[in-house]
């Protein structure tokens, strides 16, 4: 087995070496002057289980093709097995077609891995379950619930817990997480428009007073939904609101938006290598899924079980 890993998350690719005790696969990933990717694998893979590590988040064009071209490489030295590890999968959210004459991008990406030469896919919290159809090659699915509930069991324990969802769409996902916390109980947050130009009204969906709140999503981008959620639950007597995410996108002013919103934290995994963007915010927490990881990883090089990491 050979691990290789991408430029976008090096932290979370050496985290995962370092648990299986095995070094990063010498590779040269650069670019030209025109910025040009090019790959040039320093050691021999012929016959090799390799595993290619690459998020593709912002820059998700430059992170992507850096990835197609570490497998296509791969692919022409012989490598006898290449997985695609995406802990972070770009373009998940453009998984349908919300209007007329729009593309279905998270498809064209699958077809692209496949296309370069991936036999497998590991991805951590697709934003919609149905994308691993969108692959033709073998794809699992790993959940960040379990490190979740271990964090929430470890650092607040006692608290009278309600797992919410900020959306409707997202309730599946909450009630695994309540399920895992002792089938804490579930609350929604209904935001709906009564008027186009109008601003957003929050229902709670559920009694929240004197509870200590859990907001649970698989990508926080700008954080405005979370934070007006926060805000709500506060306002309808909530005792305190965290909030749990899987990928932290954090793009334009989220980290500003989070340290000024009624969220005591918000505590995303390490799938997207922003560490030097929340450096700086009090509020905001890494959760590592690098054990996750490397241990699905272990598992798909055994040939042996990874859904009974969730057992």
């Amino acid at each position: 087995m050979k691990l290789m890993a991408g430029n976008s998350n090096l932290p979370l690719a050496k985290a995962i070496a370092e648990y299986l005790e095995i070094p990063l696969t010498q590779a040269n990933v650069r670019r030209f002057a025109d910025e040009e990717i090019f790959v040039e694998i320093l050691e021999n893979v012929r016959g090799e289980d390799v595993f290619v590590m690459q998020s593709t988040s912002f820059p998700a064009n430059d992170n992507l093709m850096e990835m197609l071209i570490m497998i296509d490489a791969l692919k022409r030295a012989s490598a006898r097995r290449i997985t695609a590890v995406l802990p972070y999968f770009g373009y998940a959210r453009q998984d349908r077609k919300p209007g007329p004459r729009t593309p279905i991008s998270a498809k064209l990406v699958a077809n692209l891995v496949t296309t370069a030469g991936a036999d497998r896919v590991l991805s951590v919290d697709l934003h919609a379950g149905q994308i691993q159809g969108f692959f033709d090659i073998p794809t699992d699915n790993l959940f960040a619930a379990p490190v979740m509930s271990a964090d929430i069991h470890s650092r607040f324990p006692g608290r009278q817990w309600m797992v919410v969802s900020p959306d409707v769409g997202g309730v599946v996902r909450a009630r695994a997480l309540a399920k895992r916390l002792d089938n804490a109980p579930l609350a929604i947050v209904d935001k709906r428009r009564e008027r186009p130009g109008e601003s957003e009204v929050m229902n709670i969906i559920g009694n929240v007073e004197g509870r200590f709140c859990i907001l649970i999503d698989d990508i926080v981008d700008s954080a405005g939904t979370l934070c007006n959620a926060a805000a709500a639950l506060k306002a309808s007597g909530a005792e305190d609101v965290v909030a749990y995410c899987t990928h932290g996108v954090l793009s334009g002013g989220a980290v500003a938006r989070v340290d000024g919103s009624a969220l005591a934290e918000l505590v995303i995994t390490d799938s997207i290598g922003n560490h030097a963007v929340i450096a700086e915010s009090s509020k905001i927490r890494h959760l590592t899924i690098a054990p996750l990881l490397a241990e699905a990883i272990k598992r798909i090089a055994d040939e042996s079980s990874v859904s009974s990491l969730f057992d």
